[in-house]
């Protein structure tokens, strides 16, 4: 039997559990999220990307309650909530910092909220007990928290924000204190028990590795606006603007004058004296545009000697490489001056490297390797 793949976003009867409608919210002069509309659903793990001061966290406020928008409406599970107090939303913020009570266990860090919510013992001690189970943290329920790791902390604030079993749990760069390992590994952690519980996680992070291994879609911000909402792949794969691609990953951007080609393919003059490049493209571009090639290095094939009978090929001189264990990439400057990043995977080891700095070398790719973009 098929798995069914989780796409409500792809569902027309499906009914989002987030909606902002046209949100505004200014500081001031300053407007930090510009007429924002955007959906999110039931179970998903929605990641708000973008650089410092792009309005992710502003947006993450809003949905804590901890700010209201000037203009427009954010609705929770079909409600308006942008009068509900925060203590009064189904709603929980995990942040940055994660504020744990040093003077408390474990234990009694996780039931905190439980108890201000006075349900009784035994179901208090159920659910802690639970949570611990969840957060793998059963033989550490005594210790205080400066008696456990950072990365077990982490786990001690995930579990004291699921224990009230929010509908809606808010991660403010919960991962940015953990060292590289300690944080790939938490990453899956979070999946794991984002799946388990059904709880819809959003996140904000300027990671992109991070926002690109968690979540099942991702919302590129800049300036107050969403530029892009898609799942992973298509983020990376398919772009909508030269913003997106350079904000996600590596990238070589050509910008030229597009030329019709033949059917759905575009020849792009991108420097005088060099072979134009040749991309396919849905989107219908009039002759002498403006437009912007994006391909990423690992699309890029380098040689030694010149290929017969490959697309876009062009000739130039190494500049650096950069060796990342698993990888090679090889900046090659053409004669223009334009420079091109090409990626190989290093399989075996290398003895001695095929090709070195100021070697004279082909770079290639095919015209699907690409997305042409308007802007």
């Amino acid at each position: 039997m098929a798995e069914t793949v989780f796409a409500p976003w792809d569902d027309p009867a499906e009914k989002p559990l987030i909606r902002f409608r046209n949100v505004t919210k200014r500081f001031g002069d300053f407007t930090a999220i510009d007429d924002l509309t955007l959906d999110i659903f039931e179970r998903e793990f929605f990641a708000l990307l973008g650089p410092s001061g792009c309005g992710k966290t502003t947006m993450m406020r809003m949905l804590a309650g901890f700010e209201t928008p000037s203009e427009g409406s954010i609705e929770l599970a079909g409600s308006d909530i942008a009068r509900v107090p925060p203590n009064k939303r189904a709603v929980n913020m995990m942040f940055q910092s994660y504020a744990l009570f040093p003077h408390l266990s474990i234990w009694d860090n996780i039931a905190f909220g439980l108890r201000r919510e006075s349900k009784d013992k035994a179901a208090i001690a159920i659910r802690v007990e639970e949570m611990l189970k969840l957060t793998r943290l059963e033989k550490f329920a005594r210790r205080k928290p400066h008696q456990i790791s950072g990365g077990q902390r982490q786990r001690v604030a995930l579990a004291r924000s699921l224990a009230k079993a929010p509908k809606l749990l808010l991660l403010d760069e919960p991962l940015g204190a953990l060292d590289a390992k300690l944080r790939e590994a938490t990453q899956f952690e979070l999946m794991d028990i984002q799946e388990k519980t059904g709880t819809t996680f959003v996140i904000v992070t300027h990671d992109q590795e991070e926002a690109m291994t968690v979540a099942s879609r991702i919302a590129v911000m800049d300036e107050g606006r969403v530029m892009q909402v898609a799942t992973p792949d298509r983020i990376y794969e398919a772009p909508n603007s030269v913003y997106v691609a350079d904000f996600i990953g590596d990238v070589n951007i050509i910008a030229g004058q597009v030329s019709a080609s033949g059917p759905g393919a575009f020849d792009l003059t991108f420097a005088a004296g060099q072979t134009p490049v040749t991309a396919a493209s849905d989107i219908a571009f009039s002759d002498g545009q403006t437009a912007h090639l994006a391909v990423r290095p690992e699309k890029v094939a380098i040689h030694t000697a010149k290929p017969e009978g490959v697309e876009n090929l062009l000739s130039g001189k190494v500049l650096d490489i950069a060796y990342l264990g698993n990888l090679s990439t090889y900046h090659v400057e053409l004669p223009g001056g334009q420079i091109i990043k090409a990626q190989t995977a290093n399989t075996r080891r290398l003895s001695r490297r095929d090709i070195t700095w100021e070697d004279n070398v082909w770079v290639s790719w095919t015209k699907t390797a690409g997305v042409l973009l308007e802007k």
